[in-house]
């Protein structure tokens, strides 16, 4: 493949470009300081790549998701979670050995320990369960000091199956902590999704059985979440990461960066907009008018996205098991109508479709939590355990990569240029 050429007044230097696996091209940038003494400024690195990557591929133009070459539509519909997780750690399908060893494996690690339940018992009653989820996570680099060294394979793994066997354990914890409820123990004989539901939702004096329905539907969007490449949560376990940062505390990086409204607190943040849109008569014209000003702050929550230009894949799945979940449990849930008419109107109307800003994932998600009963605060929670996986695979990518080098931005600096320090008596 031919170079580029950079043109820099009269002088002109030659740049690799590279290709990847999909026929992307890159311009390989990594020796530029070096021979010209420029560096490239990229806001928000949004033309940027700082590593290569074999997790995911996301094709926004073309609304494309594959996790390790399957599409996003096969592991929803024919795999689980776990198996899905196997897949985006290890890189490969598990056969059913595989697969049942890893279960087990997992089945076998979801009670913490029984003195982190203190931890909880600092926190105030009406902590957030994001960071008490975040904090909790960290703090498990004190509990299990016996695999922390990143370099070495097997601590790595041991630390990871357990994150994903823990996380729901502590999130259920995290919930029940805010509505000042006793803590449920897991029960190994249930399933993995319908093991955190039984957590979230059941009491000491009544136990919950959740239907097969909800643990399904909240288990394929656990699996529509559980990476989208290099997105700010997945970077923040990198940058961490490359410090070479335990496991531990690169994924509560990650939840940190989840807890923001831009990243992961979108979907609470549509259904917001939708009882504000519900409590003022439902007409969703007329937000829509207003979504369309420009002199108007207000913008429609959960369309368009900074990678999709077309449909959102996961939003498309979602939508399914939205009116699944709501007609298993019987809930005629007048948010989901409005929902529902509001992304047919904007679909039909010309300034949506010009500018591709389609329903993304976060559009249905927050309605079907809301439907099984989770509160709004637990959105970004749900998002974070499903996330996990992804985490995991992207920091294991990292840390195993021999050309990996601790992540160290620069920077265009705009400050005062040197100036004499002035003494306390004459400022």
């Amino acid at each position: 493949m031919d170079d580029a050429t950079l043109a820099i007044g009269e002088e002109t230097i030659e740049l690799p470009v590279v290709e990847d696996s999909e026929g992307g091209r890159a311009v390989d940038i990594s020796a530029l300081r070096s021979t010209t003494g420029l560096i490239t400024y990229d806001k928000g690195y949004g033309s940027t790549a700082e590593t290569e990557s074999a997790v995911t591929y996301l094709n926004g133009e073309e609304g494309i998701l594959r996790y390790r070459g399957y599409s996003i539509e096969d592991l929803a519909e024919k795999s689980t979670f776990l198996e899905v997780s196997y897949l985006l750690y290890y890189g490969t399908l598990p056969n059913a050995a595989q697969l049942e060893d890893y279960v087990e494996t997992i089945r076998r690690h979801t009670l913490v320990r029984e003195d982190m339940r203190h931890l909880f018992d600092v926190f105030p009653a009406d902590a957030h369960p994001m960071q008490m989820l975040a904090s909790a996570t960290s703090a498990m680099a004190t509990y299990y000091p016996d695999a922390l060294d990143p370099l070495d394979p097997v601590s790595a793994d041991i630390s990871a199956r357990r994150l994903i066997a823990k996380l729901p354990t502590i999130a259920a914890w995290a919930f029940k902590h805010s509505v000042s409820q006793p803590f449920i123990y897991p029960r190994n004989e249930l399933e993995y999704t319908a093991n955190f539901l039984n957590m979230m939702f059941s009491l000491p004096v009544e136990q919950t059985t959740p239907s097969p329905a909800v643990s399904k539907a909240l288990d394929v969007l656990f699996i529509l979440h559980a990476d989208h490449s290099q997105n700010l949560s997945s970077s923040a376990v990198r940058l961490v990461g490359s410090g070479q940062a335990n496991v531990f505390s690169s994924v509560s990086a990650g939840i940190h960066a989840l807890s923001g409204p831009l990243h992961g607190g979108a979907n609470q943040q549509v259904v917001e907009m939708l009882d504000a849109m519900l409590a003022d008569g439902g007409n969703s014209d007329s937000w829509i008018t207003r979504a369309k000003d420009k002199d108007d702050p207000f913008r429609l929550m959960g369309f368009g996205h900074r990678v999709y230009k077309n449909f959102d894949p996961r939003a498309r799945l979602i939508k399914k098991y939205a009116r699944d979940v709501l007609d298993e449990i019987g809930t005629d849930d007048p948010v989901l109508e409005l929902a529902m008419e509001l992304e047919q109107h904007a679909l039909a109307d010309e300034y949506f479709v010009e500018r591709k800003l389609y329903p993304n994932v976060d559009f249905y998600s927050g309605i079907i939590y809301r439907a099984m009963g989770f509160p709004a605060e637990m959105f970004t929670v749900l998002f974070a355990i499903g996330r996990l996986p992804g985490w995991l695979a992207q920091w294991r990518e990292m840390i195993t990569d021999p050309n990996s080098r601790i992540q160290r931005p620069r920077q265009v600096y705009t400050g005062a240029t040197e100036r004499p320090y002035i003494a306390m008596d004459q400022r």
